[in-house]
């Protein structure tokens, strides 16, 4: 019989909060066990090993930032890409041990996974959509946005902006220049490239 408290949404909460104490890759079940005060092999009810609590933990965090980013995202593109542009720094700050999780692409045949991040894509492609960018280009856009947010919060939790300057006002420069370089951007769809 199941113990009192414990379910896969749950586990993977206590996950979440775990990863964010102690850092995604010292994520174990022992430790999250020992948040329920259970011994380990009460989890395995709930959950598929370590495994497949990363993967549930992917899909909530992508459900997180999903919904955090479709309040961000409303008005005109400026303003929409720089509240989504500040929305995800922020939630890499807030969650900095859960953060890492959305780093890999979901397992093609993880459906919760998929729909999770299919959720966080939609107010990407929302704002991209208002600069008219929409279609397999906009997949090219979506990819040089997550790149660069992704790029600059590691290395900013990371601790790898050391010179002299404001971050606060590097990160804006960053969001301008991806502005500057979304109300350019080619729509055009004839140069096939590689995946």
């Amino acid at each position: 019989m199941p113990r009192a408290g414990l379910s896969p949404h749950a586990v993977v909460v206590a996950a979440a909060d775990v990863a964010d104490e102690v850092g995604y890759a010292n994520l174990t079940l022992a430790a999250v066990a020992k948040r329920f005060g259970v011994a380990l092999p009460s989890l395995y009810k709930h959950v598929d090993g370590l495994p497949g609590l990363r993967r549930m933990l992917t899909a909530q965090v992508a459900r997180e930032l999903a919904a955090e980013l479709a309040v961000a995202t409303k008005g005109p593109p400026q303003r929409a890409l720089r509240a989504l542009a500040r929305t995800y720094r922020r939630y890499a700050h807030e969650h900095p041990g859960r953060y890492p999780a959305l780093v890999s692409a979901p397992d093609p045949d993880d459906v919760d996974s998929l729909a999770a991040s299919e959720a966080a894509l939609e107010p990407i492609l929302r704002v991209l959509g208002e600069y008219g960018i929409r279609g397999d280009v906009a997949i090219d856009a979506a990819r040089t946005l997550r790149s660069a947010l992704h790029g600059f919060v590691s290395l900013e939790l990371g601790g790898g902006f050391g010179l002299p300057r404001s971050v606060d006002r590097s990160f804006d420069r960053l969001v301008a220049a991806l502005d500057a370089a979304f109300r350019a951007w080619d729509t055009t769809t004839a140069r096939a490239g590689r995946r």
